[in-house]
């Protein structure tokens, strides 16, 4: 009998003593930098961000104003195949992950978690560089800027040719339209509206995106 009580009180300080190494190491760990955000402001020109090169340039800009600029950025919006150039996929832009917040909250630990499980972008977690939520609508913000364009389906990849979905990748400011996803998630359903794919913008106009309820934002991720 004592033998058998002896062996729990050493059962008992070994889990106790594995449970103090753990916590110690959680308390010790650095949290991750940030590697996402939502553009503060847009680009004041509709869906012509200047192709990839100007939107990934507005990334980074807005990165480095915040001491985030020794990381590379890259917007998360893709492009269709058009006059013999092929389509970019916004999935294959942004790194290997994990991705955090401007508070250290992971936004996603992969690409595949992003598009699959669906990841933390949600109003609490979906902040702009300044480490400032987005307006809402729907949660009672006015204007409403949930619409962040994405020109991207569900699963990371770019729209087929043929039907604009990208402002004519991202060069035009009239015709056309972008395709959006909600930073809120926020529908009449469960779970809500996708990150990355809820409707197609009404043109490519700033007066548009903004009628549609956006204000041209978009989210930015750190490759590297």
């Amino acid at each position: 009998m004592r033998n058998r009580r002896n062996l729990t009180i050493l059962v008992l300080g070994a889990l106790l003593l594995t449970a103090s190494i753990q916590v110690a190491a959680q308390q010790n760990e650095e949290p991750q930098p940030m590697g996402f955000f939502i553009t503060s402001v847009s680009s004041g020109n509709g869906g012509d961000l200047g192709g990839l090169e100007g939107a990934d340039a507005h990334c980074q800009a807005l990165a480095e104003a915040v001491g985030a600029g020794d990381r590379t950025w890259r917007a998360y919006l893709s492009t269709q195949a058009a006059g013999g150039s092929p389509a970019v996929n916004a999935r294959d832009r942004i790194g290997a992950g994990p991705w955090a917040n401007s508070e250290g909250v992971i936004i996603a630990s992969d690409v595949d978690d992003l598009h699959y499980n669906n990841a933390n972008i949600r109003y609490e977690y979906a902040l702009n560089e300044r480490g400032e939520r987005v307006n809402s609508g729907a949660l009672g913000d006015s204007p409403s800027w949930h619409d962040v364009l994405t020109g991207t389906q569900l699963d990371g990849t770019a729209f087929p040719p043929g039907e604009d979905r990208t402002c004519s990748n991202w060069t035009s400011s009239g015709d056309g339209s972008a395709m959006v996803g909600h930073h809120d998630r926020f529908r009449f359903t469960t779970p809500g509206s996708p990150w990355n794919m809820a409707h197609p913008s009404r043109s490519c106009s700033q007066e548009a995106l903004v009628a549609t309820g956006g204000n041209g934002l978009f989210y930015c991720f750190a490759a590297r």
